[in-house]
């Protein structure tokens, strides 16, 4: 293995990850907890017997939200919130390389 050029590596070691930390299991746990922080900030509840699914009800809409693994299915009667959460979750939820 090489260090990128640029990279200063006065003792020309290099190491080498044996798990990226994506596979680690706290990864997922800690990408839920932000979606559910997140969800929970703009009006959503969480469902007390499937802890993955999030509503959101009005007196005319309603919207769901269910998470699986690192899939979102968002379901609603609400175009406008719909798209309004999509933009939230991804200026939320996106990577940052």
């Amino acid at each position: 293995m090489q260090m990128p050029k640029g990279i200063s590596n006065p003792n020309n070691k290099v190491y080498r990850m044996k798990q990226s930390l994506y596979g680690l299991k706290q990864a997922s746990r800690q990408w839920f907890s932000k979606l559910k922080d997140t969800l929970i900030s703009l009006g959503y509840t969480q469902s007390k017997r499937d802890y993955s699914l999030f509503l959101n009800k009005t007196s005319t809409h309603i919207t769901i939200i269910t998470a699986y693994v690192d899939d979102i299915l968002l379901v609603g009667s609400d175009y406008k919130e719909i798209q309004y959460v999509k933009q939230h979750l991804n200026e939320n939820l996106a990577s940052r390389t």
